[in-house]
């Protein structure tokens, strides 16, 4: 893309709508959200980015979201928990990295579900998370499972004991749960999302 057209600018925009209104808007509505003055110059830019990846027209002139659209900038480093790093922005990649390639392995057969409760906290996961679930009747020991125990689903750790199956919690409150009936594995947790400033109180400021 050329620089001078300013398409990584006005992609960044498209991206931050699209997060809002779930949707990209008309060569007009796109012309007042970047500061064209004209229409044709939005047709041209959604050109530009669809020749780049980004966009699909398809009939009609819709413009459609491609994978590439919401792939994000990774950072070639790790960040510690303990002291501060310092992030030099000369060091980051070109590479990219979207959530969905990432927790979908297999997305026409996941799911996503709100956990609730507290029994895996000791292992990051808490009330009002969502697991990232690929379905699956057949688990391994040691991987994170949604399982129907006694006619009720749970998220659980899935162990043996003698060849027999055992659901672990991750918080010392809650003890194992012995299956008195066969297990049914519904699926294998792939990842947990968080939002976190969902998650934070309405601030507040007092006198």
């Amino acid at each position: 893309m050329a620089r001078t057209n300013n398409d990584e600018s006005h992609l960044k925009l498209l991206r931050d709508q699209f997060a809002v209104n779930q949707c990209i808007p008309s060569y007009a509505g796109i012309s007042r959200l970047v500061g064209f003055k004209t229409k044709n110059a939005a047709v041209l830019l959604i050109r530009r980015l669809s020749d780049a990846g980004y966009f699909k027209i398809v009939d009609g002139g819709k413009v459609v979201p491609l994978r590439r659209f919401f792939e994000l900038p990774l950072i070639n480093m790790s960040i510690r928990a303990g002291e501060p790093d310092s992030i030099d922005p000369q060091t980051w990649t070109q590479d990219t990295f979207t959530l969905e390639g990432f927790l979908f392995g297999k997305p026409s057969n996941s799911v996503v579900i709100r956990v609730k409760g507290d029994s895996m906290c000791d292992a990051g996961i808490f009330d009002g998370d969502f697991a990232v679930v690929e379905r699956s009747q057949t688990a391994y020991g040691g991987q994170f499972v949604i399982a129907n125990v006694n006619g009720e689903f749970t998220l659980k750790e899935l162990k043996y004991e003698n060849q027999r199956p055992v659901l672990m919690a991750h918080n010392s409150k809650y003890p194992p749960i012995h299956p008195k009936t066969d297990l049914t594995i519904f699926g294998i947790v792939q990842g947990i999302v968080r939002n976190y400033v969902a998650m934070q109180p309405t601030s507040t400021t007092g006198a």
